[in-house]
């Protein structure tokens, strides 16, 4: 029996703990590829002018002239923070596809609720990962 085989036996013997694994190591890779494609430094001067803006409408009123100017800026600020992540989505998408239409061949006759398995704990890896490589 080679290496791959006797990877996917334990995979589809040892399910829910596989599938955490799985989810760290490509919330991990999608993590690197990400901080790898985008200027952190800009994203992270973004996100504080976000946190300034929201502190400041918080004075203003819906309808008044400064009011309309901050959530004017904000929207450009989540369009540009948008339009930042779209490079490594472009560069992950396709690998991700494949591999997931994998992941649920090999999970769904096991675990009809793998992918929540999965989602939850990518989230839980996203924030450690994020707070670790200091990523906007």
């Amino acid at each position: 029996m080679d290496f791959l085989t006797q990877l996917v036996n334990w995979m589809s013997a040892n399910a829910k703990v596989s599938i955490v694994i799985v989810s760290a190591l490509i919330t991990l890779v999608s993590t690197l590829i990400t901080k790898w494609l985008t200027n952190q430094e800009h994203l992270k001067s973004l996100k504080e002018r976000q946190k300034q803006i929201q502190k400041d409408l918080k004075n203003h009123k819906p309808g008044e002239k400064m009011f309309e100017e901050l959530q004017s800026e904000m929207l450009q600020i989540s369009m540009t923070m948008m339009r930042s992540s779209f490079k490594p989505m472009l560069v992950t998408l396709v690998p991700f596809v494949i591999f997931f239409g994998w992941l649920r061949g090999l999970y769904t006759p096991i675990l009809s609720n793998w992918i929540w398995y999965y989602i939850v704990s990518s989230i839980a890896f996203s924030m450690i990962y994020r707070k670790v490589f200091d990523m906007a």
